[in-house]
């Protein structure tokens, strides 16, 4: 390998292993896969460049366009020509790719999930990097100034990490720029001329290539290993070092809290897109369970309470994991007066539900389940690992049935301090109207109990709309614009309950999850797409968190919210909101529109909805593989046709020229390059000849740099035809067509009257041959298939490229002369 094609190698390396200080970021790390194979690409067609030899600008071009055609091909080959070309349409979808990437980003926490757009954000600044990284140490030969994209790739990977950054990544990353500094280091001192070697090394007069091979290491290069090693090193202790960053920048990460905590609930929201799964058009089953319990009014499938009101939105706060506990605790405030029973719970997930929280009654006492699940204790919620998701799982709950009385809840004592100024925080951008609507309408209350009893009677009254064509929103903005119009769905009415709440001292939040189902023939129930729902929970001491139903015809009025208001008849009938009639799914699973990953940590399918069915044999998963195969084979198949094209391209040109020059050298561009070296008059006889000579000549020259001998323009055609007889081995027959070309080209360039050279192609086939014949297979395959006389179609785009920019120029001067003239005239 040579030190080029060397530093190329380690370049590319140093860019993978740096690179894989993003897996942390998102998950699965597949990824990073991708981005590989695309940096090996693309150091390929570097050195395939370099190899020509192309212009600096012109590899780097090069390798940017095959890395732009291969991008185009894994992300939006559905918009481009043929797969692959991209047109305005594959750019409209990178820019709308890169947008949703750079929105992604900014919302889900670490890990976030690899949605298309910031999978092109990772593959493409891997490549990006690897391309910079390339042209600085390979094509401009200077690998110091490499570290510094490498640096910024790695500083950008443990910033956003927020110090999850490992140190076996800070490691990869600087072994490989280490390497890279040294692969570079050895082809310097390859190219010194003498080195002198150690005890063991090198032979005293030995040159670089010889030196360095004969007795490994020289003393410079052992040098810099060890500098390298005790750098690197250095740099792990400390990294390493107590109260010192674990990530580049020496950012640290978000506390994971106590408690055995192995990492912390994502800060995300997951019903931004609620709206949409209430909206489909068929009610998709999600879940299917079978009970013992003896109603299931209150069967509501819990997956997560939010718990956090930023004035934007309410999301889960960030807090510490645990493992799953065989038995759960005892829920917060729950007290031994209240009667609780038993019940017993199968769960079935359908395979394309796909999320991250378990869907479980609440609130739960034991979970069976097989998988990386892990526990968050504030929220009784279950939480996937490392990719860990809902999709087909089969799951058994056993949970509590909480029965408080009215006169139990209203004389609940107040909450524990901690608690209230935890979950009755409102932000500042809260506007005062709620808080004096609230008062409005618990005026007559003597109770929280009371004053929460009021608040979902007030919305069930019959003032609000139920609709789920209302925009969506969770922050003060969505509340505000609830309480004018009056019309909303559960959000609107969960969000705003829950906000009152806390303006009046009362500890609450908001649980996300499913309303009982639909009962089937057999004795399950069917949870589908439209009994996703959101309700607010409030807090009293001796109960707990309790559910309460302030959205009209959504799920069931608890109880011992009806007691109190069962001498009204109006207001009993209003605080029983119904279940909205739907279509009772089919037994098994029906097939729905596929999640992407940002819709299911958000919302889209993630609480809500599964994907399409994975089951089905002619459409859903199964169907949507085959495309995708089929879609990317297809544009691999044109990939590959034209990387053949390519790697043939330089024999089929080579083929065309040598037809051209042999059977029709008197064409007019033979002619003006005979008539160019020789000066001679278009109208001179023999112009023809000349040409055909000279065109049979140049043949002659470029087999023979085919064949490792490059043309010296300062030779006369006698030293020419000596050199391919002394270096390239050209004897007999082979040599004696060369010297009668020879002549007839001294004849055709010097005489008054060129006289055509008989046989000159013949003479020409000879010479080829008879250097074939000379040269061994490697050179006999390197002259047809990169033949290196191809060189010279760059060589003439560069020429063309430097005429258009003189004639350009000379336009534009004419331009400026043009209209300066009239000024000279008029100038006194």
């Amino acid at each position: 390998m040579s030190g080029r094609a060397r530093i190329a190698a380690f370049a590319a390396l140093a860019t993978i292993l740096t690179s894989f200080a993003l897996t942390p970021l998102a998950t699965p790390s597949s990824w990073i896969l991708q981005a590989m194979v695309l940096v090996l690409l693309q150091t390929g067609v570097g050195a395939a460049a370099r190899r020509v030899p192309l212009a600096r600008p012109l590899t780097i071009g090069a390798q940017a366009i095959v890395s732009l055609l291969a991008l185009t091909l894994l992300f939006v080959h559905d918009q481009a020509v043929l797969g692959v070309f991209p047109g305005p349409p594959a750019f409209t979808e990178f820019g709308r790719l890169l947008t949703a990437g750079v929105q992604d980003v900014g919302q889900f926490a670490i890990p976030a999930p690899v949605t298309e757009g910031i999978r092109l954000l990772l593959v493409g600044g891997v490549v990006l990097i690897g391309l910079v990284v390339d042209a600085l140490a390979v094509t401009y030969g200077s690998a110091a100034p490499a570290g510094l994209p490498l640096l910024a790739l790695y500083s950008v990977a443990a910033g956003l990490s927020g110090g999850a950054s490992k140190w076996w990544l800070f490691l990869l990353a600087g072994v490989g720029y280490l390497l890279l500094l040294l692969a570079e280091g050895r082809d310097r001192l390859s190219r010194w001329g003498r080195i002198f070697g150690g005890a063991g090394g090198a032979p005293r007069g030995g040159n670089g290539p010889a030196a360095l091979s004969a007795g490994g290491p020289v003393a410079p290069v052992r040098t810099g290993h060890r500098i390298g090693a005790v750098a690197l090193g250095v740099a792990l202790l400390a990294g390493l070092a107590p109260g010192l960053g674990g990530g580049l920048l020496g950012a640290t990460g978000a506390g994971q809290g106590g408690g055995g905590g192995g990492g912390t609930i994502a800060a995300v929201n997951p019903v931004v897109a609620l709206q949409d799964n209430l909206n489909q058009p068929d009610d998709r089953e999600v879940l299917r369970y079978r009970t013992n319990a003896q109603t299931t009014a209150d069967m509501y499938l819990r997956i997560v309470s939010l718990d956090q009101f930023t004035g934007d939105k309410w999301e889960p706060s960030q807090r510490a994991l645990t493992d799953v506990p065989k038995v759960l605790p005892v829920p917060q405030g729950l007290g031994p007066q209240i009667a609780t029973s038993l019940t017993e719970t199968s769960v079935v997930a359908d395979r394309g539900y796909v999320q991250m929280w378990l869907p479980m009654p609440y609130p739960a006492q034991k979970v069976r389940i097989d998988g990386r699940w892990r526990y968050e204790p504030e929220g009784r919620t279950i939480i996937g690992d490392r990719g860990q998701n809902t999709s087909g799982a089969s799951y058994e709950v056993t949970s509590l049935r909480l029965q408080p009385t009215a006169q139990q809840l209203a004389a609940a004592p107040p909450a524990p301090a901690k608690l209230r100024a935890e979950y009755t925080k409102v932000p500042d951008s809260l506007p005062d109207e709620v808080n004096r609507t609230a008062l409005e309408i618990t005026k007559n209350a003597t109770n929280d109990y009371e004053r929460a009893v009021a608040l979902q009677r007030w919305f069930t009254s019959g003032a609000f709309t139920y609709d789920t064509s209302v925009r969506s929103g969770t922050g003060v903005q969505a509340i505000t614009r609830f309480l004018k119009n009056k019309e909303g769905f559960c959000i609107h009415f969960a969000f705003t309950m829950a906000a009152m709440s806390r303006t009046l001292g009362i500890p609450a939040r908001v649980a996300v999850g499913f309303t009982p189902g639909t009962p089937e023939s057999d004795g399950t129930y069917s949870v589908g797409l439209k009994d996703a729902h959101a309700w607010p929970e409030l807090y009293f001491e001796g109960v707990g968190w309790t559910r309460f139903e302030p959205t009209p015809t959504r799920g069931t009025t608890p109880d011992y919210t009806v007691e109190t208001s069962a001498s009204d008849p109006a207001g009993a009938a209003t605080d029983t909101p119904q279940q909205s009639a739907t279509t009772a799914p089919s037994a098994g699973p029906t097939a729905s529109p596929t999640c992407r990953a940002k819709d299911i940590q958000l919302g889209d399918c993630d609480p809500l909805a599964g994907s399409a069915d994975s089951t089905s044999p002619d459409g859903g998963f199964w169907q949507d593989v085959r495309d995708m195969l089929a879609s990317v084979w297809f544009g691999a198949g044109i990939v590959l046709a034209l990387l053949v094209l390519l790697f043939f391209a330089p024999l089929l040109w080579r083929h065309r020229l040598r037809v051209r020059r042999l059977t029709r050298g008197s064409d007019p561009a033979a002619v003006a390059a005979w008539l160019r070296l020789t000066g001679r008059d278009p109208s001179d006889p023999g112009v023809h000849e000349g040409a055909r000579t000279l065109a049979a000549w140049q043949e002659l020259t470029d087999t023979a740099w085919d064949y490792g001998l490059p043309p010296d323009d300062s030779e006369t055609p006698r030293a020419v035809v000596a050199r391919l007889a002394g270096v390239g081995g050209l004897q007999g027959p082979a040599e004696e067509a060369a010297r009668r070309l020879a002549g007839a080209v001294e004849q055709a360039l010097f005489s008054p009257r060129p006289v055509a050279a008989v046989g000159s192609a013949a003479d020409v086939r000879l010479v080829t041959d008879g250097l074939r014949h000379s040269a061994d297979r490697l050179t006999r395959l390197r002259a047809l298939l990169l033949p290196r006389s191809a060189v010279r179609v760059v060589w003439r785009l560069s020429e063309a490229w430097a005429d258009r920019r003189v004639r350009a120029a000379e336009r534009f001067r004419d331009a400026g002369d043009a209209l300066r003239r009239p000024l000279r005239r008029d100038a006194p």
